[in-house]
């Protein structure tokens, strides 16, 4: 695992010469966005309550390729989707859930019908707009992904969505911080397109390094990365421990922006969160008033103003807080709950293990975040979780888990990399076996991956 696997000088290449065709330019003048897929081995469905997280991309992702159009005017074509994108920089975005129509002006190509894939593009446009950014220049575009691996689980849409971003900050001379790109790739999500998720997935992609676990607080925003261990071997025979990612393909497919489950789930967890923080108020209030000294009162006065205020997420009730009141939380919330704190856990325990080298050790904790987003955040169907156990007994499977929100897509793995091989074969066999229907519907060279860390998103200027 080294260098830039991914992507190679012909994909490139071919890239390039596209948009010259498209914009009538020479392939010189074309920039390239890479932007990455990510996986999560702990830290799963809890970053939008503030939770701790892991992540690192890999070798796979989204590529745009682009020139600025020297107008206003964006166009853009896709290699996974039918049809042309068109629309002006100049155009005031509205989020798509609000019900206002888009566009200050009512160009001709504005009435062209869009693609519905364009949404992300007008979102990019969106989040710039709205932090007061000034654009004029327009791009031309055309977006591919990995093959096989749209609709995957794997953060594509806000791989997506960084391309986009990235791609016309440089056309329009922008210099924005990775810091500021997770919040605009935030605003895509959760303002334009009413997805109530976190920031894992552009933070990972924005703040990833190459062979490291990127470990972020967020609620705090603080990342680190964890180095890779030295120690990539059997502490028994001294034998190789090296790994590799397998990406194992369920065959569905659903996007979350259709899927009511999600934004459900979410609302759950701040619904457990309000209650928690709730009864801490009261039971310190009951505390106070139990103690009536003048120190009491003024600490009265503290507690009263201070748990009231915050915003209902999970990562506002402290630990003790949770154990000393879930008994009040009816049953689905309790569950709720109850992932998020054995979550948080599992991060900061992963975190030692990673870098401890123990990658059996590590691997057991990704297993165990798999079978409480089945068991107590309730996401994932039949076909996913048959696949997280297959791949369970794959030869040489350090762990697994669902990736992504666990409603579609993959499920990743950690794996021996002398038995990635076999793993991979394994996990084909026994899953088609299971769901052959599904597994129909899967191109072969793309139902098992194997893959490595990657890097995280930049820009191939143009030569």
């Amino acid at each position: 695992m080294g260098g830039f696997s991914w992507p190679d000088e012909a994909e490139l290449d071919g890239l390039r010469r596209i948009v010259a065709g498209m914009a009538g330019s020479t392939s010189e003048e074309v920039s390239i966005v890479v932007s990455p897929y990510r996986i999560c081995p702990l830290g799963a469905h809890i970053d939008h309550q503030g939770g701790s997280v892991s992540a690192m991309t890999i070798n796979m992702g989204i590529l745009l390729a682009f020139v600025p159009s020297g107008t206003p005017q964006v166009t853009l074509q896709s290699g996974q989707f039918k049809g042309e994108v068109r629309f002006r920089v100049d155009e005031i975005q509205q989020p798509k859930h609000s019900g206002k129509a888009n566009g200050a002006i009512k160009a001709k190509d504005s009435e062209l019908e869009e693609c519905n894939w364009g949404r992300y593009a007008r979102g990019a446009l969106y989040a710039l707009q709205s932090r007061g950014n000034n654009l004029n220049q327009g791009i031309t575009g055309f977006i591919c992904g990995s093959k096989g691996l749209d609709s995957s689980g794997l953060s594509s849409s806000a791989a997506v969505g960084i391309a986009y971003l990235l791609a016309l900050e440089s056309a329009n001379n922008l210099a924005i911080s990775p810091t500021e790109n997770i919040e605009y790739d935030r605003l895509i999500e959760n303002e334009y397109l009413g997805l109530n998720n976190g920031i894992l997935d552009q933070s990972a992609i924005l703040l990833s390094s190459y062979g490291c676990l990127t470990f972020m607080n967020c609620k705090t925003k603080e990342h680190k990365h964890i180095q890779p261990p030295e120690l990539h071997k059997n502490h028994v025979n001294g034998t190789s421990m090296a790994y590799k990612i397998l990406l194992a393909c369920s065959g569905l497919k659903l996007a979350l922006t259709s899927d009511k489950g999600y934004n459900c789930h979410v609302t759950e967890c701040r619904s457990a969160a309000r209650i928690l923080l709730e009864r801490t108020k009261s039971s310190r209030r009951t505390e106070v008033f139990l103690r009536p000294s003048m120190e009491a009162r003024a600490s009265s006065q503290i507690c009263a103003c201070g748990k009231p205020h915050l915003e209902p997420l999970l990562s506002n009730v402290e630990h003790n807080e949770y154990e000393a009141h879930k008994d009040k939380l009816d049953p689905i919330l309790s569950r709720r709950a109850e992932h998020y704190f054995t979550e948080n856990m599992r991060v900061i325990k992963g975190l030692d293990a990673w870098t401890s080298g123990m990658l059996d050790e590590f691997g057991k904790l990704i297993s165990a975040s798999g079978q409480s987003s089945i068991k107590n955040y309730e996401c994932g169907c039949e076909p996913l979780i048959q696949l997280y156990e297959v791949l369970l007994k794959a030869p040489g499977v350090f762990g697994a888990r669902f990736s992504g929100a666990g409603f579609r897509g993959c499920c990743i793995a950690l794996v021996d990399a002398n038995q990635a091989q076999e793993a991979a074969s394994f996990v084909i066999k026994e899953y088609s076996r299971l769901q052959p229907e599904l597994t129909s519907k899967i191109e072969p060279e793309s139902a098992v991956l194997i893959c490595d860390s990657g890097h995280c998103a930049r820009i191939i200027a143009g030569r």
